[in-house]
């Protein structure tokens, strides 16, 4: 009798369970009882947007950092309780922001539909939008999520770091049935927005025994990175933008990570292996087969399997 190893029966489990989140999700979930929830959606971030330049990339990484802690269920928009730090608090979502844009919307859609569309299909939206009007591709998101009763600040442990290895990028990802392939085109998004030092300070500072800066950084780039963000940095809020056009939602950072000109570890590491170089290398090229596999990676990235079991009437609350 053929025994099939445990990774392999836990990765058909994972698989199973991703399938069954796509089949229950449906692009015309809400066309019968809410068909105004997308444009309304639309307007309220095309409006934040107008007043403030760094919306989309918060929208963006919202999205991702919800998604990959338990699943794309609107866990990472529940306040922290006396009892319960929850996501949104965690170290790498401290800065997190643009939630308002969310309340806003859920506001509007509570007056069209109560109790109808759900917190996580709002963001799932509106990451979509914040992209498309960035000058990005745009998709039909997959709706029918529920929104999830569990928050943990502990949990955003799991989120990918920026100081990962490829080896550590595909098992993070590969936990929630995301390929290589997916890695590197969702890796696009850092063409939006901007950087704290903390997050590239280990490439430009005491890089190992043997370089004081990574080798990789092509040099002059370095120094900029490092007049920027000096090893006793004492600016809060001092940092980098992720790329040279970072409102414009576009293939740059795939040309710039070519040329030594990333700014993070996790960046740079989709060059040491083989199948993902290549990638990076074709979306530097062509800016029409970035946008065509970064719409079909966030469309499986935003039907990863979540625990959610309602419809909040406010997005930072259980109901």
């Amino acid at each position: 009798m053929m025994t099939v190893p445990t990774c392999c029966i836990a990765l058909l489990f994972a698989f199973v369970l991703f399938c069954t989140e796509v089949k229950a999700l449906s692009s015309n979930y809400y066309d019968k009882t809410c068909p105004n929830a997308e444009s309304t959606i639309t307007k309220v971030v095309k409006n934040a947007m107008s007043n403030d330049k760094t919306v989309p990339a918060a929208l963006l990484r919202m999205h991702f950092h919800d998604c990959f802690v338990r699943g794309c269920d609107a866990s990472v928009l529940l306040n922290s309780t006396r009892s319960n730090k929850a996501e949104k608090d965690g170290p790498p979502n401290i800065s997190l922001h643009a939630f308002y844009v969310i309340d806003v919307v859920k506001k509007q859609i509570e007056d069209l539909c109560p109790g109808v569309v759900s917190c996580a299909d709002i963001v799932a939206l509106a990451a979509r939008d914040a992209v498309a009007l960035s000058g990005g591709p745009t998709w039909e998101v997959p709706k029918g999520r529920k929104d999830g009763r569990v928050s943990k600040a502990t949990e955003t442990r799991q989120l990918p770091s920026p100081t990962f290895s490829m080896s550590q990028l595909q098992q993070n990802f590969a936990q929630r049935g995301l390929s290589l392939d997916d890695l590197v085109a969702l890796s696009g998004g850092h063409t939006l927005g901007f950087s704290h030092c903390s997050s590239f300070q280990n490439r430009i500072h005491k890089f190992n025994k043997r370089h004081n800066v990574d080798p990789t950084l092509q040099a002059s780039f370095a120094a900029s990175l490092q007049n920027i963000c000096p090893a006793h940095n004492k600016v809060r809020n001092a940092g980098a933008t992720m790329d040279s056009t970072t409102t414009l939602f576009d293939n740059a950072y795939y040309r710039l990570l070519m040329n030594g000109k990333s700014l993070f570890t996790s960046d740079e590491s989709l060059l040491t292996n083989s199948r993902t170089k290549r990638l990076v290398s074709k979306y530097a090229s062509s800016q029409d087969d970035f946008f065509k596999a970064f719409a079909n990676s966030m469309i499986k990235m935003s039907s990863i399997s979540g625990n959610g079991q309602e419809v909040r009437l406010d997005c930072r609350f259980v109901r």
